[in-house]
């Protein structure tokens, strides 16, 4: 297991801004909702394949997602796949 220190910090970047802003006017994510907008264009411009959150009501439910992920393809950015700890907690086996 890794420990935190060796886990990386990922940078808001012009690219993450970039997606966060392209969320709010597209709608998938509220206009009063920035950070949230923010975390996923962080994730996204980063290039991660999933985003942990508990977020139910702006990021990990089935409506959002599909706005997120087409809003992100329209820039050239794969979206992260939202999900809570229990759904990436799954064991494979």
């Amino acid at each position: 297991m890794e420990a935190i220190s060796e886990i990386s910090n990922l940078a808001i970047s012009n690219e993450a801004r970039e997606i966060a802003d392209t969320l709010i006017l597209s709608g998938a994510v509220p206009k009063n909702s920035e950070v949230d907008a923010l975390h996923i264009g962080i994730a996204a411009a980063e290039g991660t394949s999933y985003l942990l959150t508990w977020n139910f009501k702006h990021i990990n439910n089935a409506e959002t997602k599909a706005l997120i992920s087409k809003a992100n393809e329209n820039l050239g950015y794969e979206a992260p796949m939202p999900c809570s700890p229990e759904e990436l907690g799954g064991s494979r086996q």
